[in-house]
C-alpha cells in the first residue's frame, strides 16, 4: 500500500497472556524508496501532480490534536445539519473514504428536491381521493364478492373494504406516473451532475488521472526492480463455471421466493380460517403481506451475511470489482426477488372461479384487491425499507461500540497505572511538546482496542446505500414516500458513519482513489432498470391505464356526447366479473356455506376482479384491448424517459469549465518545468563536454 512508505505505521504482535505482553512496532522505509517512488509516479502516465508537489510527498497523518477536532466539528450527532470537512477526511483517512463521503453527502442533497415532489405526490392523493368517485363507487357499492380461500371463507361486501380502497388511490394516480418518470431522469441528472462534483474535488487532490493498477507496479518496481507483471489470463472453463455457480445461486435466490409466496398464502388462509379476531379473519390477505414483507426482510438479514470469495486476480482493484459485482448481484436478487413477484405477478396467475391455481391442489394464490394491485407492493416495501434502516443502524452502531467497551473494560489496568502521567503530562501538554512514553502507549492502547477493519469495510457501507438507491429509484411509482425515508436515514448515516470511523474502529489504512470505482456502473445500471420497472410497475402492476381505456373507450364519456356525469362513473362494477353458483365448476370450489352472507343472506353468484365472460369464463375483448394499451405505454414510457436521460447525460458535462482548465494549466506548467529541467541537463553536459 502506497500510505506504508509514506507515513509511520502502527502495528501490533500480541502474545496470549498479559495486556503488558503487547509489544508496537513502527515501519519506515529508507529514503532511496521514496526517491525512486517519486521519480516512477513523475514519469507515470497516472501522474497529474502539479510541479509545486513533485518535490515532496503527502502525509495522510493527523496529530492527535487534529484528530480531536474531526471528531467535534463532525463525528457528532449534534453536527448532523453541518457541512463536511471533506479535505480534513480526506487528510486523515484518505481519498477513497473522503470520496464516499463526499458521495454519501451529494446523493443526500439531491434527496432533497426527489423527497418534496415525492410528498407532494402523495399529498396530492390525499387531498383528492375523498372526492374520487372510485372511492365513492366502492364504499357506497352492494356488490357481492366472491370468497377469498376455501371453506371457513365468505362471500363478502365490496364496502368492507372501502379503507383499503382510498390508501389505493393514494399511490396509484396521475401523478404517481409522473413521478416515476422524474426518478428515472433524477438518477441520470444525480450521476451527472455527481462526475462533475467529483471532478473538482479529484482535481484539487491532483489525482485526477491517478491509477490504482499502475501504482501498484511502480509499488512492485520499487520492491524488486527485476519484478515481471501479472499477466492477464482468460479461461473460458473458469467463465463456464463462474457462470454456472451465479446461475444456481440465482436459482436459490428465486426458490426462496417461491418459498415466502408459499408461506405468505398458508399464512393468510390459516389466519381466514383459525383467527380469533374477526378484524384478522376479514383482513388476512393484508395481514399476509405484512408477515411476508417480515419475514422476506429476515431472509435479507440473513442472505446479506454470506459473502463471496474473493478470488487471487492480477491486482487489488481487479480482486475489489469483482467481489462487489458479485456480492451485488446477489444481494440485489435477495431484496428484490419478492418485490418481483408482488409487483408483476401477484394476482395475475391465481385463477378464477371454478378455475383457481392451488399450490400443491391444496392452497389458492392470492388476489388482487378490487382497486389494484399496487397497495400490497407499497406495503411490502414499506415494510422492508423501515425495518432495514432502522435496525441497520441501531446494530451498526451499538455493535462497535459494545465491543470497544468491553476492550476497554480488560485495559483498566494499565490505564490506573498510567492515569496520574497522563493526567499531568497529556491533559496538560502545550502544543508542540512530546508526550511521556507513558502517554504514547496509552494512546497506542486506546487505538489498538477499536475495531479492526480491513480494505473491503469501506465496501459494506457503499453496498448498503447503493441498495437504498435501488430502493428510492426501482419501484418508486408504488413508494413515492421512499426518497423521504432515504433523506431522513442518510442524515443519521452521514454521522454514524463518521462517528463509527473516527471513533469506534481502527483507521482504515488511507487509500488514493479518484473515483468510487465500480459502484459508478452499478448505479448507471440501477437507473437503467428503474426506467425499466417503474414503466412495468405503471403499465402492469397499476391501474392507470384500464381506468384510462375506460374513460376513453367504455365510460359514459366515450361516445363524447355525456354531460353532467364523471368519466369514470361505474369504473369498479366494470372491471368486475360474475360467477354463478349455478355453474357446477363453481360449486366446486365453494360450498354453500360460504355463498351466505355474515348477515345470513343467500347468495346465488358473486363478483371477482377480471375481465372474463360470464358464462364460459374467457376472456373479453376489453382484456385485449387493456393489454395491448399496457404494452404501447411501456414502449412510449421507456423510450421517452430514455431519450430525457439521454438529453440530461450530453446536457451536463462530466468536468467543470474550471476543472478543464486548470488541468490544462498544470499539463502545461509541467510540461515547461520538463522542458527546463532537459535544457539544464544538456546544458551541463555541453559545458562538461567543452
Amino acid at each position: 500500500c502506497l500510505f506504508l512508505l509514506l507515513t509511520c505505521v502502527e502495528i501490533s504482535s500480541s502474545k496470549f497472556g498479559d495486556e503488558d505482553d503487547r509489544v508496537f512496532y513502527c515501519i519506515r522505509a529508507p529514503e532511496h524508496i521514496f526517491r525512486t517512488y517519486r521519480y516512477l509516479l513523475k514519469v507515470s502516465d497516472a501522474c497529474n501532480w502539479s510541479c509545486e508537489q513533485q518535490g515532496h510527498h503527502t502525509n495522510s497523518s493527523l496529530t492527535k490534536r487534529e484528530q480531536k477536532d474531526l471528531k467535534h466539528g463532525w463525528a457528532r450527532w449534534s453536527a448532523c445539519f453541518r457541512g463536511q470537512p471533506i479535505t480534513n477526511v480526506r487528510n486523515y483517512l484518505g481519498e477513497k473514504v473522503a470520496l464516499y463521503f463526499l458521495w454519501l453527502g451529494w446523493y443526500t442533497f439531491l434527496l432533497i428536491p426527489a423527497s418534496v415532489i415525492g410528498l407532494v405526490v402523495f399529498l396530492y392523493g390525499v387531498a383528492f381521493y375523498n372526492t374520487s368517485p372510485l372511492i365513492k363507487e366502492v364504499c357506497q357499492s352492494n356488490v357481492i364478492m366472491c370468497p377469498l380461500c376455501d371453506k371457513t371463507c365468505r362471500v363478502w361486501e365490496l364496502s368492507d373494504t372501502c379503507m383499503y380502497a382510498k390508501v389505493s388511490l393514494l399511490f396509484d394516480n396521475e401523478g404517481t406516473v409522473a413521478f416515476a418518470m422524474f426518478m428515472a431522469v433524477w438518477a441520470t441528472v444525480f450521476l451527472e451532475f455527481w462526475k462533475r462534483h467529483r471532478s473538482s474535488y479529484v482535481c484539487a487532490w491532483k489525482v485526477f488521472d491517478w491509477c490504482e493498477e499502475e501504482e501498484e507496479l511502480i509499488l512492485e518496481i520499487v520492491n524488486n526492480a527485476h519484478c515481471k507483471p501479472k499477466m492477464h489470463r482468460h479461461s473460458y472453463l473458469r467463465s463456464t463455471i463462474v457462470l454456472v455457480l451465479v446461475t444456481l445461486m440465482l436459482l436459490i435466490i428465486i426458490g426462496l421466493t417461491h418459498v415466502l409466496v408459499v408461506c405468505r398464502v398458508i399464512a393468510t388462509v390459516l389466519l381466514a380460517e383459525n383467527s380469533p379476531w374477526k378484524v384478522i379473519t376479514e383482513n388476512s390477505q393484508t395481514v399476509g403481506v405484512m408477515l411476508g414483507a417480515v419475514l422476506h426482510y429476515i431472509t435479507i438479514t440473513v442472505m446479506t451475511r454470506v459473502k463471496a470469495p474473493r478470488k487471487n486476480k492480477h491486482s487489488h482493484a481487479a480482486i475489489e470489482r469483482s467481489f462487489t459485482v458479485k456480492m451485488f448481484i446477489f444481494q440485489f436478487f435477495t431484496m428484490f426477488s419478492s418485490l418481483i413477484y408482488t409487483a408483476f405477478f401477484l394476482g395475475r396467475i391465481n385463477g378464477h372461479p371454478g378455475g383457481y391455481v392451488r399450490i400443491s391442489g391444496i392452497w389458492r394464490l392470492e388476489e388482487c384487491h378490487p382497486s389494484g394491485c399496487l397497495t400490497d407492493l407499497f406495503i411490502q416495501m414499506s415494510v422492508i425499507m423501515v425495518l432495514k434502516q432502522t435496525f441497520n443502524n441501531i446494530f451498526e452502531y451499538s455493535g462497535p461500540w459494545f465491543s470497544r467497551w468491553l476492550k476497554r473494560k480488560k485495559t483498566q489496568k494499565f490505564r490506573r497505572r498510567c492515569f496520574k502521567c497522563y493526567k499531568k503530562e497529556c491533559m496538560n501538554a502545550k502544543e508542540g511538546s512530546e508526550l511521556c512514553e507513558n502517554c504514547k502507549l496509552e494512546e497506542i492502547h486506546r487505538n489498538y482496542s477499536l475495531i479492526k477493519t480491513d480494505r473491503f469495510s469501506l465496501f459494506n457501507e457503499f453496498l448498503e446505500m447503493v441498495i437504498q438507491f435501488s430502493f428510492t429509484t426501482i419501484f418508486v411509482a408504488a413508494f413515492p414516500l421512499a426518497p423521504l425515508l432515504a433523506l431522513l436515514n442518510n442524515i443519521i448515516e452521514i454521522r454514524l458513519d463518521a462517528i463509527k470511523m473516527v471513533s469506534l474502529e481502527r483507521r482504515l489504512v488511507p487509500t488514493k482513489a479518484n473515483d468510487i470505482g465500480v459502484w459508478t456502473d452499478v448505479l448507471e445500471v440501477i437507473g437503467v432498470l428503474a426506467v425499466i420497472a417503474n414503466g412495468l410497475v405503471i403499465g402492469i402492476s397499476s391501474d392507470f391505464i384500464p381506468r384510462l381505456v375506460y374513460q376513453y373507450l367504455y365510460g359514459p364519456c366515450a361516445s363524447g356526447s355525456a354531460t353532467g356525469i364523471d368519466c369514470m362513473a361505474g369504473y369498479i362494477n366494470n372491471t368486475l366479473s360474475i360467477a354463478n353458483i349455478s355453474d357446477e365448476r363453481v360449486r366446486d370450489d365453494f360450498t354453500r356455506v360460504q355463498m351466505v352472507t355474515y348477515s345470513g343472506i343467500n347468495v346465488t353468484h358473486c363478483s371477482y376482479r377480471d375481465y372474463r365472460s360470464n358464462e364460459d369464463f374467457s376472456l373479453t375483448n376489453q382484456f385485449w384491448v387493456i393489454l395491448a394499451a399496457r404494452l404501447v405505454f411501456i414502449i412510449l414510457f421507456e423510450h421517452v424517459v430514455v431519450i430525457f436521460k439521454c438529453v440530461a447525460s450530453w446536457f451536463v458535462p462530466n468536468s467543470p469549465l474550471d476543472v478543464r482548465n486548470e488541468r490544462l494549466y498544470d499539463k502545461l506548467k509541467r510540461l515547461k518545468e520538463e522542458l527546463r529541467s532537459v535544457t539544464r541537463v544538456t546544458s551541463n553536459k555541453t559545458n562538461n563536454t567543452e
